[in-house]
């Protein structure tokens, strides 16, 4: 029997929800180009167009509350995953920024703030997270990375949610096992990393000396080459554009210009040293630009994420609830035997 490790090349499913072409660089959501969709849509729209009803932003329970209020000494990621198992399904997706930024709140020894109903998904984030009503750049930039990130195939945590859902298991349960997924570093925890790296160089003029000692050393340079894409992250090109944009007229352009001077020498010496791997920018390097640039700490990068990804989690258990069978791979054995007596 062929064993195809990590399920590499295996098609488990159908789907309308999006297609990525490694070879190409392509990824579309629901019919559109994501450097179409991402940054001209509403969060809202994205929803819509992926079959994802909103029905606001719902009130947390006092049970969940008091959970968050107790977490201090949890990850943000690990506050999701246990607040997230006290909802209802109506109360999917709107409860997820408030969950993040309560417990941010909380964390930080200030109480949450209210949704205001006059703003919408990604604006009223921001104002739940700082008590501030943003810069309209600041919407912008955020929402485009949130349409930009709502998809991406069967990845790991979409995965396990449709696993969960083809056995007739709740949509609550489901999402709650994606969120476990994408905990894990090998799938949602690359971004701060990519940051950490531009800010170690900290001066254009010490990129090479730093990336060069970095690969020389056998360092992964975080933020560039991808498992599936084989040219260029095309959500790294629509986040790079939303950075520029929202560096430009409402951040820190010593950073940015840092940043794309980080990448232009990375990529020469990917090529230099490791000629013909492809390793292009993904999406990990300007994310980190683009979400410290909304002023969030680290770790609010991958919670952030979900805050997006729970709408196509919800979308493809949907999908999976319709198709109705159990998702159940084999698996080879290659223990002993014991012999008989």
């Amino acid at each position: 029997m062929n064993v195809q490790n990590g399920l590499e090349g295996v098609v488990a499913a159908e789907t309308r929800l999006s297609m990525v072409d490694g070879e190409r660089g392509e990824l579309v959501i629901a019919g559109w180009r994501v450097e179409d969709l991402a940054p001209r849509a509403s969060f809202e729209e994205v929803m819509d167009l992926l079959g994802v009803a909103w029905k606001g932003f719902p009130r947390l329970s006092e049970a969940t509350v008091s959970l968050l209020r107790a977490t201090h000494s949890k990850s943000a990621m690990d506050a999701l995953r246990m607040a997230a198992g006290t909802l209802e399904e109506d109360d999917l997706p709107g409860a997820f920024p408030v969950i993040v930024a309560s417990y941010w709140r909380l964390l930080h020894g200030r109480e949450p703030v209210a949704p205001r109903e006059d703003l919408g998904y990604a604006a009223n984030y921001l104002w739940m997270l700082n008590g501030v009503e943003p810069h309209p750049e600041l919407v912008r930039g955020l929402e485009t990375y949130l349409n930009t990130v709502v998809d991406h195939g069967l990845n790991a945590s979409t995965f396990t949610a449709r696993v969960i859902a083809s056995t007739g298991s709740d949509l609550v349960s489901a999402i709650t096992g994606a969120i476990g997924a994408l905990k894990g570093p090998l799938h949602g925890g690359a971004p701060g990393p990519a940051l950490d790296m531009v800010f170690e160089i900290g001066d254009a003029s010490r990129a090479e000396e730093v990336l060069r000692r970095k690969i020389e050393s056998g360092e992964r340079l975080m933020g560039f080459g991808h498992r599936v894409y084989k040219v260029r992250d095309p959500r790294a090109d629509v986040l790079a554009a939303a950075a520029e944009r929202m560096f430009t007229r409402a951040g820190d352009m010593h950073l940015y210009d840092l940043a794309r001077a980080v990448e232009s020498t990375a990529l020469r010496l990917l090529e230099e040293y490791k000629p013909g791997r492809r390793l292009q920018t993904n999406v990990e390097f300007y994310t980190a630009l683009l979400l410290h640039g909304l002023g969030l700490e680290v770790p609010l990068f991958t919670p952030t994420f979900a805050v997006s990804r729970v709408v196509g989690w919800m979308a493809h258990c949907a999908e999976q609830k319709k198709v109705g069978r159990l998702i159940r791979p084999q698996s080879v054995y290659v223990g002993e035997m014991v012999a008989r007596d």
